[in-house]
């Protein structure tokens, strides 16, 4: 005969009913006398006992735990002490051994770690304050050889155009120089260090506008163009997104050609060194709804070498001349939507 299995309440019931009968009548019951005792002695028990409260602090929050890892995670030469005075900053109260114990269950150490300093974080830290100079020449249509001088800030990738002329002289460069500084002044930033090539047009005067300012200015090494990176990498990319592709009449052409690609480089064109986001600070992407994301249209520049989205369409041409449909794209309306596009002339030149 199998053995009858009991379930604890069958087990409670028995033990229950031992307490009733006397002792002479328990062997009506398939258990022995020592598993009865057994069960009312553990249904006793149960009847007395509390539910376990866990014995200790509590446990930190998660989203507090991630906060402490990230400090950590971020600033290595902190320790727990630095962390936690930078909790109380922000109105979080932790002990520093809850601290402590965190960065130790996540496999950090909760003393401060030394650290090594890469060659990427090291120039990036040291690109505040530094521009970058040079000219470019293009050729016109009439073999007339123009020059461009223009500065970009190191830090932000902003490209600033100082002119185009076909005499650099030493009193229009000297001028230039001025110009941008007091540009600088009006947004309120300062140069510290000025990097530019043994180009001879680069006068005694022009160094001296930038030291009057307390700025230094770095030569770069004779026939050494990866000194002055920086600049000689928007050369590049200036020729081959736009000028290569472009014929040149006159300074006039050139001059209104630039101003609409710099502009665009500024505040359109996403740059990998920013996190492929633009370098002007007020150019941000615009958020569309999805009712209106149809609506999105592409914004052609310069006869369609450039192109970006935008919720208005619009063609902008860079004829020869300052002529009245120039002078309609250049003003940048806001047309309405309900307007209709504008076509291209198919004998428009680019």
């Amino acid at each position: 005969m199998a053995r009858r299995k009991l379930q604890p309440a069958d087990r409670a019931l028995l033990a229950a009913l031992s307490r009733v009968l006397p002792r002479s009548r328990w062997s009506c019951f398939f258990a022995r006398p020592d598993t009865l005792l057994r069960w009312h002695r553990r249904l006793v028990a149960g009847a007395w006992t509390y539910p376990h409260c866990g014995t200790g602090r509590p446990p930190l929050d998660q989203e507090l735990q991630q906060l402490i890892i990230r400090l950590a995670s971020e600033n290595p030469r902190w320790g727990y002490q630095r962390i936690k005075g930078e909790l109380l900053r922000l109105g979080i109260h932790v002990s520093a051994t809850a601290i402590r114990t965190t960065l130790r269950r996540h496999g950090l150490d909760p003393t401060p770690r030394p650290t090594t300093t890469t060659w990427r974080a090291f120039l990036r830290r040291q690109a505040a304050g530094i521009v970058a100079c040079d000219l470019v020449t293009v050729d016109t249509v009439w073999l007339r050889r123009l020059y461009v001088l223009f500065f970009i800030d190191v830090a932000t990738r902003r490209v600033h155009l100082a002119g185009v002329t076909a005499n650099p002289n030493a009193a229009w460069v000297t001028q230039q120089a001025r110009n941008l500084l007091l540009r600088l002044e009006d947004q309120e930033r300062r140069v510290r260090f000025l990097i530019r090539d043994r180009d001879g047009k680069f006068c005694r005067g022009f160094d001296d506008v930038f030291c009057t300012e307390g700025a230094k200015v770095l030569v770069t090494p004779v026939q050494a163009p990866n000194a002055n990176a920086y600049a000689e990498r928007w050369v590049r990319t200036v020729r081959t997104e736009c000028l290569d592709w472009l014929l040149i009449v006159g300074r006039g052409h050139l001059e209104q050609v630039l101003r609409i690609y710099v502009r665009h480089d500024n505040e359109h064109r996403p740059h990998r060194a920013l996190g492929l986001e633009s370098p002007s600070p007020s150019a941000r992407p615009t958020l569309i709804s999805e009712a209106r994301r149809g609506r999105v249209r592409r914004r052609d520049l310069l006869g369609g070498r450039f192109m970006s989205t935008t919720k208005l369409h619009e063609r902008i041409y860079a004829p020869y001349g300052r002529t009245k449909r120039w002078q309609r794209a250049t003003a940048d309306p806001a047309p309405r939507e309900d307007e209709p596009c504008p076509a291209a002339p198919s004998n428009a030149s680019a």
